[in-house]
């Protein structure tokens, strides 16, 4: 697993059961550009926000409506627990404002799955990690 999986993956656990750093890298001395057009959304933010909830099985993922949609996932550590994520980039600029994420979690009881809640800080913390994953993307493309 990489490191957004391995991260967005234990902020699950965690976020199941209780309620990333970025490398630390120079700043290059120009920027690559932030608006990206070659699909509905910023590229930048479409590919780190699939590279972060890939851990989990995709129901839907179209970058012409910047709409990501995972299935149940079960963390093998709270089997009896599970989350389904939806993620909308919904800009082309690459802007915290520009990403969307919400989290439906459920947890078993008696063999049915009931609904239970997902704190506003799990949500924050996964769109944190999508953002910092795409800025890492947009200064690796000035390096290259």
């Amino acid at each position: 697993m990489t490191r957004p999986h391995t991260t967005a993956a234990a902020l699950l656990v965690l976020a199941l059961a209780t309620s990333g750093c970025a490398a630390n890298r120079s700043l290059p001395s120009r920027l690559a550009p932030s608006k990206m057009t070659n699909i509905g959304v910023n590229s930048y933010l479409w590919r780190a926000a699939i590279d972060t909830v890939s851990f989990a099985p995709l129901l839907q993922a179209n970058p012409n409506s910047g709409v990501i949609i995972t299935d149940w996932y079960s963390s093998p550590k709270a089997p009896g627990e599970r989350v389904k994520l939806t993620v909308a980039v919904l800009d082309p600029d690459l802007r915290a404002d520009a990403l969307r994420v919400s989290a439906a979690r459920q947890v078993n009881q008696s063999g049915a799955w009931v609904d239970a809640p997902v704190t506003a800080a799990t949500v924050q913390k996964l769109e944190d990690i999508i953002l910092t994953r795409a800025r890492d993307l947009r200064r690796a493309t000035v390096r290259g």
